[in-house]
């Protein structure tokens, strides 16, 4: 299908996978919701929502860049509505933004509890929650999540217990609305990295260069959800997307491209 005059929004778009998306999209001449918390760069993360609009516009869509914390649900309400004066609809979401913290129960703050799960579930149960009305009138509706399938592997549990409840949760959601929305032609899935993305979180907080060194780059999500995106609504929902069997069912098996340094070992994702 074609993304010309499309309207995605994609919450984290500032930055990392969620703006390889965006660009990606863009490229088809895609309407871009830039909706992230970013409006003053911070030099470890870099990017705001406007560094981020002007690159989409430089690759050949529109964007529309909203600060918004989806912890507020007058905030998404208030984006929401903004988009809808915009561009006149939403024909997907990517519920992109989330939370991370890697640690057993002892050592996990109660506010970095409620941090995951307010921006994790609560704010991607109602991000989704104001657009399905909207997503209802889309010709070809996609509803997308940054999660990953449901491994019940108890090794996954025991190291930061906080963090897979939420991530699961999120793909629970997926599912969910899969069922749900069936009725109306709203395709509801998840997608997730089989190994590590180079990402401002990897270099940050969970291994450094190294481990960025280990990684694939943002694009072969971006390449992966432009697939998802571009099947039939109808047919083409209730699943739990690993990114490479996504390329592969495409006919993409080459993969040497995406990796940050070509021919490196590559570190596997959590939950796969």
């Amino acid at each position: 299908m074609s993304f010309q005059n499309k309207t995605i929004f994609i919450t984290g778009a500032s930055r990392g996978i969620g703006k390889a998306m965006a660009l990606k999209l863009a490229a088809e001449g895609a309407n871009i919701v830039v909706a992230a918390k970013s409006v003053e760069e911070d030099p470890r993360l870099g990017g705001t929502i406007f560094s981020a609009a002007k690159e989409i516009e430089a690759a050949g869509g529109k964007a529309l860049p909203i600060q918004l914390n989806i912890q507020h649900e007058d905030q998404i309400i208030a984006a929401v509505e903004q988009t809808i004066a915009t561009f006149g609809g939403v024909d997907v979401l990517i519920n992109n933004a989330s939370a991370i913290q890697l640690t057993p129960t002892e050592q996990t703050e109660a506010k970095r509890f409620d941090l995951m799960h307010s921006i994790n579930v609560r704010g991607t149960f109602l991000m989704t929650k104001h657009c399905i009305p909207h997503l209802k009138n889309a010709g070809n509706p996609h509803i997308l999540t940054l999660s990953p399938p449901i491994n019940l592997d108890p090794k996954w549990m025991g190291g930061h217990i906080a963090y897979t409840m939420s991530k699961f949760n999120m793909s629970m959601m997926a599912l969910g609305w899969a069922a749900e929305l069936k009725k109306y032609g709203i395709a509801a899935n998840a997608l997730w990295p089989r190994t590590t993305i180079d990402t401002a979180a990897v270099r940050n907080l969970l291994g450094g260069q190294a481990l960025a060194n280990m990684s694939r780059t943002t694009d072969i999500i971006a390449d992966a959800v432009h697939i998802i995106l571009s099947r039939n609504a109808k047919e083409c929902t209730g699943n739990t997307f690993i990114d490479e069997d996504v390329l592969t069912s495409a006919g993409i098996t080459d993969l040497n491209k995406y990796s940050v340094v070509p021919g490196a070992q590559l570190y596997p994702d959590l939950f796969v």
